[in-house]
């Protein structure tokens, strides 16, 4: 005997999940049988489909998240949530969200591990995410966005090189150019060359780090080895320490301002002041880098602009509504005290 619904209860509607435990396989199974994809066995693709005709489940995800009342969801796949350009981006993809009625939700990645991003991955083939938003700044964002299923309802926040698969908007910010103007800033001030602490990439360089190079390149002076790649303070002083052994390293680009401040400190360790000895610029304009001692000059960075406009592409995405064009402020130099001519070195002195 089948049970009926209690009058006025809300009609079930099944998912993905309901679909893979009826047949037996993981629901990521289920969203490669749903988008065509080559790799599952025939036998397992009919099973899943006689299951979905079983169940009446419906795959389209827009219509099925309107019906059941969880449309108005957006699902954030992020690598980090405390890091500054991380952390403004999904203000400004909260506070968009909020705006139109829609729910936040995050996931964090914790790794670029195949297990990490198959996890991640299984997560958001159910409806109920609703949009997804994936910031793509590393390499873990960037192999979930790989991995996602085609015809998912998906935006992202990436670097200007990183490959997207097709139909999926992207946004970004044009850090190359300004990192070009950081370092040509530092070369007219009479910097001999620009030394620069990276980031890591999701892609091979990071369009910081190709600004500086090219600036480089384009002035004919050294382009000196980088030292390890890092996000934060204590990898800035890692690398630090390491440009304080240097002889001749007279300015310093880093790749965000939580590096120039461990970079600063192991400066200031080795006895070498900024920006008597030392010129250094930072990245992303985070707080409280103007009341730094001395106030650090950086790049303005609009991270806020970024998230909310990586919202709205992923809910017209879910919603099959034209992708809006993303029109975002340039990023700019911020000037202030950490920067100053090179230090006077007498001849043979």
């Amino acid at each position: 005997m089948t049970s009926q619904p209690a009058a006025g209860a809300a009609r079930w509607v099944p998912s993905i999940r309901d679909v893979a435990a009826a047949a037996g396989v993981s629901h990521q199974t289920v969203s490669r049988v749903l988008n065509g994809h080559p790799s599952v066995r025939p036998t397992t693709r009919a099973l899943v489909l006689e299951h979905i005709q079983a169940l009446n489940y419906r795959p389209n995800r827009a219509a099925r998240t309107l019906s059941s009342g969880r449309s108005r969801t957006v699902t954030v796949v992020t690598a980090n949530t405390t890091l500054y350009g991380y952390a403004r981006t999904l203000q400004g993809i909260e506070e968009a969200a909020r705006g139109s009625g829609f729910v936040v939700s995050i996931l964090v990645v914790e790794s670029a591990r195949p297990e990490a991003v198959r996890s991640v991955v299984e997560h958001t083939a159910d409806p109920s995410t609703g949009a997804v938003v994936v910031i793509a700044f590393d390499e873990a964002g960037e192999r979930v966005l790989q991995e996602l299923p085609a015809g998912m309802p998906v935006a992202a926040a990436t670097e200007p090189a990183l490959p997207v698969p097709p139909g999926v908007p992207h946004v970004w910010l044009d850090d190359r150019t300004a990192a070009l103007e950081a370092t040509n800033l530092l070369l007219t001030l009479g910097h001999r060359t620009v030394h620069h602490v990276p980031l890591p990439s999701a892609v091979r360089t990071h369009g910081r780090t190709e600004g500086w190079r090219e600036a480089l390149v384009a002035a004919g002076v050294p382009v000196p080895r980088l030292p390890a790649p890092g996000w934060d303070a204590a990898a800035g002083y890692r690398a630090g320490r390491v440009l304080a052994r240097r002889g001749g390293v007279t300015a310093i680009l880093c790749g965000n301002d939580d590096l120039a401040i461990g970079v600063r400190r192991a400066l200031h360790e080795a006895g070498r002041e900024v920006p008597r000895d030392v010129s250094l610029v930072g990245f992303d304009d985070a707080p409280g880098t103007a009341f730094a001692t001395p106030a650090l000059t950086t790049v303005a960075m609009d991270f806020l602009a970024l998230g909310s406009t990586c919202f709205r592409a992923a809910r017209a995405a879910l919603l099959g509504e034209p992708i809006p064009v993303a029109t975002l402020a340039t990023p700019r130099l911020v000037l202030r005290e950490s920067v100053a001519a090179p230090p006077y070195r007498p001849p043979g002195g």
